[in-house]
């Protein structure tokens, strides 16, 4: 399949652009049907969906990466069906089967393979995997039935800056709410509930909130759509927190510090702390590893200065280029987290 020559690949953003096709699945008399190609954007539901009333839906980020030899690989698609399974049990949803979630994003990116970014363009297609509940609910009870849909879209960096050290700002007078669950049943992140303070920072000129932990306001959580991970004396810390994302890419970040013979550490972090780490970052499927220049904390009216030069760090930059490097075949991939697309 052609490339789509049309678009500025090197220039994209992060937003939604149409594609040729989507692939959706329905679970319907208590089993999943078969895989369905559409090219309709849109879907039909009942007013009265419980995914609209009682919250039944679930997300998942993944992307499809064009490597220096040709070859389009996703990384770690089987985390991310794990971890939708147990959003998906978290709140009575049906978990979809690791196999029907993996063939469904082999499929649909093999469907758009047009619109996959040239290597080098520093894009890639992004995969938005989303599972609802459409029964018709007005008493609150789970769902019989459910679709589960991945579209996808080529998107640029997340952040305007790309690997340039971002500002971020602290706003304790907003909460990000804890998933909708704790412990074994953690469900991914409620963007929602913290788009008040990403609003106010973008407004403010920062590039994203970074929340503080929900009870005492003492700890670092999670940085809007990111985790949050930092390097001090040689240590890669990054939050131990019930209320934030379980993040694939830093869980692959923490790997990579490892093979790279640091220690890490998942702990609680005191916002005191900011004043003796080296260096900090987010860190996700959309914004990988971007380095944090600078804090600033609103209610103490204190910034906190990470990057003395303005550049990012040694360790975050070798972090970054480490998983980039496996996600583009341009290193070798001793952990298997990639898997081959053939057909594309």
């Amino acid at each position: 399949m052609a490339m789509n020559e049309k678009i500025d690949w090197s220039n994209l953003s992060f937003s939604y652009m149409k594609t040729d096709y989507n692939v959706r699945c329905t679970f319907r008399d208590g089993k999943w049907g078969e895989i369905e190609v559409c090219s309709d954007e849109s879907i039909s539901l009942h007013m009265a969906a419980s995914c609209l009333h009682y919250g039944q839906e679930i997300f998942e980020g993944q992307k499809a990466f064009r490597g220096k030899d040709g070859k389009v690989r996703l990384f770690r698609i089987e985390e991310n069906a794990k971890r939708m399974q147990n959003s998906a049990k978290g709140i009575k949803m049906e978990p979809i089967p690791t196999e029907l979630f993996v063939e469904m994003a082999k499929k649909v990116v093999e469907l758009n393979a047009r619109f996959i970014p040239p290597y080098g363009s520093g894009s890639s297609l992004y995969l938005r995997p989303l599972e609802i509940g459409i029964t018709p609910r007005v008493g609150v009870n789970p769902a019989d039935e459910y679709m589960f849909i991945i579209f996808v879209t080529p998107v640029g960096p997340y952040f305007k800056e790309g690997f340039k050290p971002t500002k971020v700002a602290i706003y304790r007078e907003f909460d990000r709410a804890a998933p909708l669950g704790t412990g074994k049943w953690k469900v991914g992140g409620n963007y929602a509930c913290g788009m008040g303070a990403t609003a106010k920072a973008k407004a403010n000129g920062f590039s994203a909130a970074l929340f503080l932990d929900p009870k005492e306001k003492k700890y670092l959580d999670e940085c809007g759509p990111a985790n949050f991970f930092a390097i001090k004396d040689g240590v890669y810390i990054t939050p131990k927190s019930e209320s934030i994302l379980p993040s694939i890419t830093n869980m692959s970040l923490q790997q990579l510090a490892e093979d790279m013979g640091l220690k890490v550490e998942r702990r609680p972090i005191p916002v005191e702390e900011l004043d003796e780490v080296q260096e900090a970052a987010e860190c996700g499927t959309a914004a990988v590893a971007t380095p944090i220049g600078e804090i600033y904390d609103e209610g103490m009216n204190k910034t906190y200065k990470i990057s003395k030069d303005g550049n990012p760090g040694p360790v975050t930059t070798e972090l970054y280029n480490r998983l980039r490097g496996i996600q583009l075949g341009e290193l070798p991939d001793t952990h298997n987290w990639t898997m081959v697309i053939e057909n594309v």
